[in-house]
Formats: structure tokens, C-alpha cells, sequence
């Protein structure tokens, strides 16, 4: 109902009372006074009687007194004029004060003025971020006004972001006030609810889309190897929470190297590792060409490897306070001790505020010691990266011996904001250690605060591979299963660079390892960094490329451009180059082989990488991929599945599903 139609339902009770007479009214009035005054002064002598208070307010006894009244009075003329009595005051009482603020009664009344913003600041710790903050109400209410504002609905609202937004915290409300000077104030209003929202400072290494290009304009592409598989765990993760991942977060080359493919191995005392090349169909796009190059490394004998020297660098501050952090981190570890021989040895460095050694060097035979010493690490306080980095290259170059490897381990959510925080600081003093052979690896854990792409800079200068540990599955993966290759490389600064055939191919994209490209001089400068190869590791490398002719050409000739015509089809369609060091060795090696439309067929192993890079573009949103769809990936990763020993084709497959719902 209306404002307007509650004062005309007033004005008609008004009118329909009879015109007052004023003798009969005063004589009226006058006995109700002196019915009401025998009713109730007993009471209201009575030193026991109840006062009222915010249980009972002045207007239940007013109510109770009117309805002793009506009782009490039993003429009609009486019944008449006091209705008439009753019915104006309460006009009064309840009308005229929201005529006068000027807002229709059922509506909340707001005061932007007094409308707090929720606070944001700089870097907070993850305590400081997980604390589920509520703006404290100014001048708080009455309990039932406050009451009924909290029954009305509350308006929602909704997350734009890119990446989905963390699930809601829940409301805390402090205890309404009781005191008596506070019922005069204004309730409580409803947009006083300010909910501080978490702080997500996550960053990821990416760059965009590599593009187009055109082979008579720009014929060589070269890039550095990428063994990491971090992104395609950060992608798995998000996907299992329901939401589809930051397209940042996405790094398709190291989707499709995260799987074990089989792929031909070198032979015995060549190179450490056999390049493989096979042209297959575009499953996207009519007309165009796939270009697999795969790099297969050799797997040494386990027990001819030298000892090992390990030290783990562990993120103790506040922010790895989380279950999927320090906790899972403790875990981790825990499993890959049972990889290690008695002869290695293992050490533990915190950073939390300061630096320290938890565990002097010790033998890997000694489980209950090292085990103690993670059983006992809590996490607490800043991030002082830089303490922590040093002291553990400080531990590790004592533990150095001729023939032995020292590997320095690194477990952090990558949220350095104490002491050297900056990218480009921390790549420089990790590059200036890495040529003592001590090489640096980065395990990343939880989300929120992931800096992915410190991890990445990390990792990338310290010789060493970055992964995401978000499972104790993932643990076994990285830190069992695929620990001699990440601690044994068997090739340094891997580079590969392809030079096409204008005659053959007009156009050629890579696809992936866009934070990996160098420049086409770099391919021959050994003081240029690159990749490493680690022992039993696999690289693979997918080119889409348009051969000459094809309708399938996004870009026209160049009106003053050389003729293109169509050569033998048996020609090269171009050539590849690889470069390598031998571990420890200061200049490269090369290998080189021509590229041919005849090289190789499809199988199950280039079918699943492709349907894996395929499902990284459509994260990205890529617009190469015309109406290709994710349900086109679940079928072509089903055709290549294979016999998918440990199941991760099949899990990469229903994350497909998830993301093609999740998609709609």
C-alpha cells in the first residue's frame, strides 16, 4: 500500500466521525480521566511496578493503557471521540515524521554522507587477508529497527574481473547497543555493510598471443626450450574450484609438456637428446599444416648418478599459513626423502622475517632428524626473500664437493615483500650464483597471493624449473616420479631455432612459449640463457603453419614482393636448428635437420598434444581457432588418450568437460 492510500484511509475514518459537541465532549474526557487515574495509580505509586525500558518501551504501556480505556469506556459517543482522539495521534506520530525527512515509508533511509568505503592498502599478510572484515555501524540503532533493515532483502553484487572471484566471507555483525541514549539515533543502515574485500595479488608470466607471420617477411622463429608444467597445475586447480583460470595464468606450451608422450629416445653415446619432427593436419582450421618438434632427453642409469646436495629453501612467513601451503609443502617432502640415497645430503633454510637455518647439512639417511626438522616449521611473519636466498646459497656452496650436485629448492607462494622484492634484482643475483653450478628450482603453493611470475623469473635465471604443487598427487609427479630430471640436467641453454621455406609455407605461428622467444641473433651467442633439459624430459613445440596456395591464407602477397609459386611438394618446408651445452660446458653444440611434408603420420602421442593445445588456446580465448570448441578437443584428447598409465590424459579430459561448462 501506498503513502497516499494510508492518509486517505485516514482522512474517511476522520470524516466519518460525528461533528463533536463540545459539553458532551468535555463531560466525555473528564470521565475518562478519572477512570483511567482509579485504574492506574495504585500502580504508578508502586515502587515495584516496571519502568520502561528497550524490552518495554513507552509505547506498549501507552497501548495498554488506550485499550483499558476503551474498556472502560462503553458509550458510544465516548468510543466515538476518543477513536477519533487515538487515530489523529497516531497520524501524527507516524506520518509527520516522514513527511518532514521526505521518503516514502517503506523505504530505508540512507545517509551517503556517513557511508564508509571499505579500506584497501598495500601489501597485508594472508592472516590480514583471510580476517572477514565488516565496517562497524556508526551510531548504531535500536535492536528492532536494526532487525526489521536486516529482514528486508540486501542488493548483491557481482564480480567482473577476469578471474573469478574467491568465495564469499561470511558476515560477522558486532552486538547491538543497548543504551538508552542510542534509541534516539538513526537505525542502522543497510549500505553500511561494507564487506573489505580479499586482497588478490596474484601475478602470472605471460605476454600475448604470439601472431601471424608472414615467411617472405619474417622466415626465422627462435625461441628457448620450457620443461616447466606449473601453469597447466594453476589451471587444473581453478577448474576444480569451478571457476575457468586467469588467461595470464595460461602458458600452452606448458600444458602440453606437462604429459609424458612416447617419443623416440636418443641412441647411446649421441646426443643427449633425439629430435623428432612430424607434419600433421590442422584439426581447426582447413588448409593448414602442424609442425610437432619434440626433443626427447636420455634417461642415465639412477644409480651411476653423483650425490646430491639439497637444500630446501622454505617460505615460512604468515602468508603460507594455509592448508595447501606450508602444510602440503611438510608433505611434499616427506615423499620425495624416500627418493633420496644415503650419500646425499639435505639442509633447510626459512624465511619469515628474517632468515635462518632450521637443519644443518645432513645425511639423507638420517629421516628422523630432517623429518623433525619439517614437523616442526610454522609459518609466521614477513616475506624477506632476499635473507632467505642468500643464506641458502651460502649453505649450499659449503656443502659443495668435486662430482657431487647441489640443487637449491625453493617453496614459497612467490609473495617476496621483505627486502630484494624486485623482479629484475632477484634475476640478477640469482644469474651471478647460477654459474657456480649451484642451479635454483621453484615450487609454488596455494592461491591468492601466487606470484607466479617471480616463481617464473626465479626459476628461468636460476638454470632450474618452476612447477605448482596443488595436490599430493602433484607432489608425487614432480618430486618422485620426475625428480632425476629435475635435479640431473643433461643438456644447458637449449635453443631452437626453424627457418621456413618462402617457397613452401606463406604463413607460420608458434603456438605457446611466448615469455620464451629470443631474438634470431641470440640462437648463436653462447652468453645468451636458455632452457635446460633434464634427464628423461621431453619437449615438445607446435607450429601452424599455411603452405603456399592454400585458401586457408589469412594475408595477402605483397604487391612488390617476389613471386611465390608452388614447389615440389617433396621440398623442404623448412629447417630446423638446435643448440645445447653439455653440462658444464661453456660453448654449444649444433644440430640441424631439414623439415619435409613426408615426415611422419599421426598417432595417439601428436593427437593428444594437439587437443592439449588446442584446450590451452580456448582458455585464452585465442580467435585462431575459428569454431573448433571444446567438445572438439574432448574428442580428438579421447582419440590420442592411449594407454594412459597413470591418468593423466583421462583427468585432462574431464577438465575439458568442466571448462566446457564452466564456458557457458
Amino acid at each position: 500500500m501506498t503513502d497516499d492510500d494510508d492518509l486517505d484511509a485516514l482522512r474517511a475514518a476522520l470524516k466519518a466521525s460525528p461533528a463533536p459537541d463540545p459539553a458532551r465532549k468535555q463531560a466525555d474526557l473528564s470521565a475518562a480521566m478519572v477512570a483511567f487515574e482509579k485504574i492506574h495509580t495504585p500502580a504508578q505509586e508502586s515502587e515495584d511496578a516496571p519502568r520502561p525500558s528497550i524490552d518495554r518501551p513507552i509505547w506498549g504501556r501507552l497501548t495498554q493503557g488506550a485499550k483499558r480505556m476503551f474498556n472502560t469506556l462503553t458509550t458510544k459517543a465516548g468510543l466515538t471521540v476518543t477513536t477519533g482522539i487515538v487515530t489523529a495521534g497516531l497520524a501524527v506520530a507516524v506520518f509527520l515524521p516522514m513527511q518532514q525527512v521526505g521518503v516514502p515509508a517503506d523505504m530505508t533511509l540512507r545517509d551517503p554522507a556517513r557511508t564508509t568505503a571499505a579500506p584497501t592498502s598495500g601489501v597485508q599478510t594472508t592472516t590480514e587477508r583471510r580476517e572477514l572484515r565488516l565496517e562497524k555501524f556508526a551510531d548504531e540503532g535500536a535492536r528492532p529497527a536494526a532487525e526489521a533493515l536486516q529482514s528486508q532483502p540486501q542488493p548483491r553484487t557481482t564480480a567482473t574481473e577476469d578471474a573469478a572471484p574467491a568465495p564469499a566471507p561470511q558476515v560477522f555483525q558486532e552486538p547491538f547497543t543497548t543504551d538508552r541514549e542510542a534509541l534516539a539515533e538513526p537505525a542502522p543502515h543497510l549500505d553500511r555493510l561494507m564487506i573489505a574485500p580479499e586482497n588478490d595479488t596474484e601475478a602470472f608470466a605471460n605476454a600475448a598471443e604470439n601472431p601471424l607471420k608472414v615467411v617472405a617477411e619474417d622466415p626465422v622463429s627462435t625461441f628457448s626450450v620450457d620443461v616447466d608444467t606449473a601453469s597447466y597445475a594453476v589451471v587444473r586447480q581453478s577448474l576444480m574450484a569451478g571457476q575457468l583460470p586467469p588467461r595470464d595464468a595460461v602458458r600452452v606450451e606448458e600444458m602440453v609438456n606437462y604429459f609424458p608422450y612416447d617419443y623416440p629416445a636418443p641412441e647411446a653415446g649421441g646426443a643427449p637428446f633425439q629430435p623428432t619432427v612430424t607434419v600433421t593436419e590442422t584439426p581447426w582450421r582447413d588448409g593448414t599444416q602442424l609442425v610437432h618438434v619434440v626433443l626427447q632427453g636420455e634417461m642415465p642409469v639412477i644409480d651411476e648418478r653423483p650425490p646430491l646436495n639439497l637444500v630446501f629453501l622454505i617460505d615460512t612467513s604468515g602468508s603460507m599459513a594455509e592448508a595447501n601451503k606450508l602444510p602440503l609443502l611438510q608433505q611434499s617432502f616427506r615423499l620425495m626423502l624416500s627418493e633420496l640415497r644415503p650419500e646425499d645430503q639435505v639442509a633447510i633454510v626459512t624465511y619469515a622475517g628474517s632468515a635462518g637455518q632450521v637443519l644443518e647439512p645432513t645425511p639423507a639417511s638420517d629421516r628422523t632428524k630432517i623429518l623433525t626438522a619439517l614437523d616442526n616449521l610454522q609459518s609466521g611473519g614477513g616475506t624477506a626473500g632476499q635473507a632467505g636466498l642468500q643464506q641458502a646459497y651460502s649453505v649450499a656452496e659449503g656443502m659443495a664437493e668435486d662430482g657431487e650436485v647441489t640443487r637449491i629448492l625453493l617453496a614459497t607462494d612467490g609473495d617476496f615483500n621483505v627486502g630484494l622484492s624486485d623482479v629484475d634484482q632477484l634475476k640478477d643475483f640469482i644469474a651471478d650464483k647460477r654459474d657456480g653450478g649451484t642451479y635454483l628450482s621453484v615450487l609454488g603453493f596455494g592461491r591468492g597471493n601466487l606470484d607466479d611470475a617471480t616463481m617464473q623469473a626465479l626459476a628461468q635465471n636460476g638454470n632450474g624449473q618452476a612447477a605448482y604443487i596443488d595436490t599430493l598427487n602433484e607432489a608425487r609427479k614432480v618430486l618422485v616420479d620426475q625428480l632425476t630430471g629435475a635435479l640431473f640436467p643433461i643438456a644447458g641453454d637449449v635453443k631452437v631455432q626453424v627457418e621456413f621455406n618462402p617457397a613452401q609455407i606463406a604463413e607460420y605461428r608458434l603456438i605457446g612459449y611466448e615469455t620464451r622467444a629470443l631474438r634470431r641473433e641470440d640462437f648463436d651467442n653462447d652468453k645468451v640463457d636458455a632452457g635446460d633439459i633434464g634427464a628423461g624430459h621431453r619437449v615438445t613445440a607446435i607450429y601452424e603453419v599455411t603452405p603456399v596456395g592454400s585458401p586457408a591464407r589469412a594475408t595477402q602477397p605483397l604487391r612488390y614482393g617476389a613471386a611465390e609459386t608452388v614447389a615440389n611438394p617433396l621440398e623442404e618446408l623448412g629447417f630446423l636448428r638446435l643448440r645445447y651445452k653439455e653440462p658444464g660446458a661453456t660453448e654449444s653444440q649444433l644440430i640441424e635437420t631439414p623439415i619435409t611434408a613426408d615426415l611422419g603420420t599421426a598417432t595417439t602421442e601428436t593427437r593428444f598434444a594437439t587437443a592439449i593445445a588446442g584446450f590451452g588456446q580456448l582458455l585464452r580465448g585465442s580467435d585462431q581457432l575459428g569454431d573448433w570448441s571444446y567438445a572438439d578437443a574432448i574428442a580428438l584428447a579421447t582419440e590420442g588418450r592411449g594407454t594412459d598409465r597413470f591418468g593423466y590424459r583421462a583427468e585432462a579430459i574431464n577438465l575439458m568437460r568442466l571448462a566446457e561448462s564452466l564456458s557457458r
